[in-house]
Formats: C-alpha cells, structure tokens, sequence
C-alpha cells in the first residue's frame, strides 16, 4: 500500500509559485527544501492512498481561498525563518 501526503505537492506548488515573493538570500535546492520541510510541519496533513483522489483534495484548497492563504503564509514564514539559518553551501 501507498500513502501519500497530498499537502507535499500543494505546499511544493506554491513554494515555486511563490519563489521570487519570498525574499529569499539563497533560492537553492537545498535551502527550497529545507522552506518545504518546516512548512510541511506546520500544516495539516492529508494522505491518500487512492491517487484518483489527489485532483479533488488539491482543488480544495485552490477554491478555498483562505486555506491558500494560510498555506502561503506558513510559506513566507519558514522562507525567512530559512534565509537567517542557511544551511547550504552557499552561507556567506
């Protein structure tokens, strides 16, 4: 059986939506990934195990505004919170 968290494509969407808003000092793989791991952490998961379901829980929160919002701003919120702590190879 495969589980999957529907939440990672949804937050990994709009992290590359979102990347030239986030002011970030470094937009590497690593430092992207690290913004998606502590927003992941922050927001509720949704698993499935049935990927036909995928398309109807990521269009809950394309029409649901306020979620979209809420998501974006746990986003913004590990983006800075990554940019004060890099951990690449690319801290200056």
């Amino acid at each position: 059986m495969v589980i999957h968290n529907v939440m990672e494509e949804v937050v990994k969407g709009i992290i590359t939506d979102q990347l030239d808003h986030l002011h970030l000092s470094c937009k590497c793989e690593r430092c992207q990934e690290d913004i998606l791991a502590l927003s992941l952490n922050k927001v509720t998961p949704r698993y499935i195990v049935n990927d036909s379901r995928e398309p109807l829980v990521k269009a809950k929160y394309m029409i649901d505004r306020q979620e979209q919002a809420n998501i974006v701003t746990v986003v913004a919120q590990a983006a800075a919170l990554v940019s004060a702590n890099k951990r690449c190879s690319n801290i200056q």
